[in-house]
């Protein structure tokens, strides 16, 4: 989620895991689901230094060794 934000999408879709939580847990997997992808992405926020899921800096992603900007 965060490596999309950080190259200028404004949405990313994340379907496949919501149907397993679905049929594995039912509602509550589900919620599960949405706790831990919130948090994931809070945790990797944070850790690449990015306060704003609205200017995520492309300068975070690193391919081949070396940061894109």
């Amino acid at each position: 989620v965060l490596r999309a934000l950080a190259l200028g999408a404004r949405a990313v879709l994340v379907g496949r895991p919501y149907l397993w939580a679905l049929t594995l847990g039912g509602d509550a997997g589900v919620l599960a689901l949405l706790r831990r992808l919130s948090l994931e992405t809070a945790n990797a926020m944070t850790l690449a230094g990015q306060t704003d899921a609205t200017r995520v800096e492309r300068g975070i992603v690193v391919a081949g060794g070396a940061p894109l900007s």
